[in-house]
């Protein structure tokens, strides 16, 4: 439900991985292979004076050195700034609202003291919602744990349900009960979100006593 770029991320790790698996590649056959060896052996030296010479040709006269070092230093600054916004673009989407209604024309009316009536603004947090619907669920003994987290999708706030049930209880019967908490939450909160119901299975779940399901 979040917004993490999936695309962009498998890309990523396709071109990191053929590099590392060429670079293995290469060291394994140079290891395991004489004729990739005696290559080697003989291409080395010319790879060397042709950058030794790659160098010498880019080293200002004054200089002590090549000012390649300074086109280096700027590519890799460029890639730490790439991957900071690469890292800061995983798993957005999270929300702190959960429902807002009125706060302008047609919104919710309250009477005043007065006797008169004043339009107003309701707003639902997100904890509220997620706090609410996960004690429900925390309740029920043939869950080992739950979490309800909300999310923005398609731009309106949604929720995240993650249960663990207990070894033995069958996952339809699970799915079931979720969908009529959130129904309950639904109706006491008069706002419909879009729900997406996660059952798995963890370590807390796996070292828990199977309790018999009639």
């Amino acid at each position: 439900m979040n917004t993490t770029p999936r695309l962009l991320n498998r890309l990523v790790l396709a071109v990191v991985g053929l590099l590392l698996l060429a670079a293995g590649s290469a060291g394994l056959a140079l290891l395991m292979l004489p004729a990739v060896a005696s290559w080697w052996g003989a291409a080395a030296p010319r790879a060397a004076a042709a950058i030794d010479g790659l160098r010498n040709r880019t080293t200002l006269e004054g200089q002590a050195d090549t000012w390649l070092w300074i086109v280096l230093a700027a590519v890799l600054l460029l890639l730490i700034v790439l991957l900071c916004l690469w890292i800061a673009a995983q798993g957005r989407g999270r929300t702190g609202l959960f429902a807002a209604v009125g706060g302008g024309d047609g919104g919710p009316s309250v009477r005043r003291g007065d006797g008169g009536m004043a339009s107003g603004a309701v707003t639902i947090t997100a904890a509220a919602a997620e706090q609410a619907l996960k004690a429900a669920l925390l309740e029920r003994s043939d869950l080992a744990g739950a979490s309800v987290s909300t999310w923005q999708v398609g731009g309106v706030p949604g929720l995240r349900v993650r249960v663990f049930p207990r070894k033995g209880v069958p996952p339809y019967a699970v799915a079931d009960e979720v969908s009529r908490l959130v129904e309950a939450l639904d109706a006491v909160t008069g706002y419909r979100a879009p729900v997406l119901i996660s059952i798995g299975s963890g370590a807390r779940v796996r070292f828990t006593r199977a309790d018999r399901v009639s």
